[in-house]
């Protein structure tokens, strides 16, 4: 950041920052822009940027904006963000007519000219206490990305057992299948460097609430410094969000962004810091070699394809009979779990022995395809006209029989290692071990 130096000292996170009053003229500027993202919150918004303004001027010793980022509220949101906007100087609106947290972040961050851009969630479920030790690694210079985490030995929390269940499994899942080392992505209480999001932000690709989990990983993957704050947090009983279409969400970001880092999609390089890169950077390829992670990776993999297996199944159903309609759905569903299991679940890239990771992969269709026809074909046996819903459910613990047997093939036989002497280790091969320079 260009004005860093006039702005902090670099002895520490900032800890010895000048009260505003005594700032010489010269750093009259926005230090630090805070997003503050609202759909339909006319009863919150009111208290919340009085309540988040008198905090900045009591305590942050720097010049603050507050820009609220309306996502086309229905109610009298606008209206109200218009009227704080006119009684507070350092408040501004911005209007989008498209719904969409990360959208409105990309906006707000891409367009701030602040040396540090945060934002919270409107029902300020986090304490405030915990902006400072946020933003002023970021301020002096120490970090590129901070972000609160609820789940820290530190963090006091208060919530219900299912969005704590729920929230830890997710992040579980992250360190299981994108090798993410910060322990909270969602938390609504992050911020980043301006010249950072400058690099980053077009690299991130979600308009949703998988905004924050794509913009850390996409970081960490960096070699960017993520500095962890945390929180005291309580839930807010009535948060809107619809937590089904938000984890379909999520998983499908996972896999575009697991699917991205894996091919080298992603150009990663324009983030690196100056001094080079971070050490413990590594490429998803090499990160799932345990047995843990590669059986959250083919879970995740597995769910997916599942999904998509009875979709193309209900959808051919409709105009053929069910074996008919069984094989090319589990046909189709099984080249694309075999491909995203190469890559993703088994570390394997490259096009060296995809057609014989394929080859083998359908010799274990094969094992499925058994199973779910002679599954169907004792649900005939047993009932000559049985209802749709009776089928799918037939199906469904056919195929969990069927993964069990096939993550066993894939582990120990498809995707296994090559022995050090097998023929053609003197090229590059596309196995997940250590050594393999493409893998």
């Amino acid at each position: 950041m260009s004005a860093q130096t006039d702005l902090t000292d670099r002895s520490g996170y900032g800890a010895a920052l000048p009260a505003r009053r005594h700032l010489p003229s010269r750093t009259r500027t926005t230090v630090l822009d805070v997003v503050v993202p609202v759909f339909n919150e006319e009863a919150a918004l009111g208290p919340c940027v009085r309540r988040l303004h008198t905090f900045l001027t009591s305590h942050f010793p720097y010049d603050f904006r507050i820009t609220i980022a309306d996502n086309a509220s229905r109610d009298r949101t606008e209206e109200i963000a218009r009227e704080l906007a006119a009684e507070f100087e350092s408040v501004s609106l911005v209007r989008l007519e498209e719904k969409g947290r990360g959208r409105a972040l990309r906006t707000v961050w891409a367009a701030s000219e602040a040396p540090v851009r945060a934002y919270m969630d409107v029902d300020l479920s986090t304490d405030l206490n915990a902006l400072l030790p946020l933003v002023a690694p970021l301020i002096s210079g120490h970090s590129d990305v901070a972000t609160g985490t609820r789940l820290a030995s530190g963090s006091r929390v208060v919530r219900g057992p299912k969005r704590e269940v729920l929230s830890r499994g997710y992040n579980l899942l992250l360190r299981g299948s994108l090798a993410a080392r910060f322990s909270d992505a969602q938390c609504g209480f992050k911020a980043v460097c301006g010249e950072v999001a400058d690099r980053l932000l077009p690299l991130v690709q979600d308009n949703g609430w998988f905004f924050d989990t794509e913009l850390l990983v996409l970081a960490e993957r960096a070699g960017l410094r993520i500095h962890e704050v945390p929180v005291d947090w309580v839930d807010d009983p009535d948060s809107r969000v619809d937590i089904l279409r938000t984890v379909t969400d999520d998983l499908k970001g996972v896999w575009r962004v697991g699917r991205g880092l894996g091919s080298g999609a992603l150009p990663l390089d324009r983030l690196r810091r100056p001094f080079g890169d971070d050490p413990r950077d590594r490429h998803l390829a090499d990160v799932p070699r345990g047995l843990p992670r590669q059986l959250i990776g083919f879970c995740l993999v597995g769910a997916l394809s599942t999904l998509l297996y009875l979709a193309l199944y209900s959808l051919l159903r409709q105009g053929m009979g069910a074996q008919a309609a069984n094989a090319p759905a589990l046909l189709l569903s099984a080249l694309g779990n075999t491909a995203a299991n190469r890559r993703l679940t088994f570390g394997v890239r490259g096009r060296e022995r995809a057609v014989r990771h394929q080859a083998q992969g359908l010799l274990v269709f094969a094992v499925g395809l058994a199973l779910t026809s002679g599954s169907l074909a004792a649900l005939d046996t047993a009932a000559d006209d049985a209802p749709h819903g009776a089928e799918l459910a037939v199906l469904i613990c056919a195929n969990l029989a069927a993964t069990v047997l096939r993550f066993a093939l894939f582990r120990a036989w498809v995707f296994s290692p090559r022995p050090e002497g097998a023929r053609g280790t003197a090229r590059s091969t596309t196995t997940h071990s250590h050594t393999a320079p493409d893998a």
